[in-house]
């Protein structure tokens, strides 16, 4: 079970992650979670929202490259060591992961990460009892 996260690149620009965010909130779009790297002529904004066939349309319509993929968004306990259990399981299974990134909430923290292998991540998440969230549990 995965989730649809947009990457959205952009110039290394005042005012172009308010344009993207602008655009989102214009169009009733909410950001469930987002990230944002940098390289020294672009960022990427990676999303998580709530249409992504919405956002993709209206984001392209103003000129932004965006790009769709599937991410694991999994669940665990907002505690020291949680994490560290979940990467430990993973590590094990020669499962590399590419990015990830988290936000918590009170007690839980969510998680979202893109590996080179999802199928196989999915299944080692699944059997170590992990919580793998859909996108209507975001």
């Amino acid at each position: 079970m995965t989730v649809k996260q947009l990457s959205v690149f952009l110039e290394n620009k005042t005012g172009r992650i308010n344009d993207v965010v602008r655009t989102l909130g214009e169009n009733d779009i909410n950001m469930h979670a987002f990230s944002m790297a940098e390289t020294a002529d672009f960022g990427i904004l990676r999303l998580i929202v709530s249409d992504v066939d919405k956002a993709v349309e209206v984001l392209r319509d103003k000129d932004f490259a965006v790009m769709s993929t599937d991410v694991i968004c999994l669940n665990c306990k907002n505690v020291p060591g949680s994490l560290a259990e979940v990467l430990d399981c993973l590590a094990k299974e020669q499962i590399f992961i590419d990015y990830m990134y988290a936000f918590a909430q009170k007690e839980d923290a969510n998680i979202v990460i893109k590996t080179n292998d999802i199928e196989h991540c999915l299944e080692v998440l699944k059997a170590h009892h992990c919580i793998i969230l859909k996108k209507d549990q975001l």
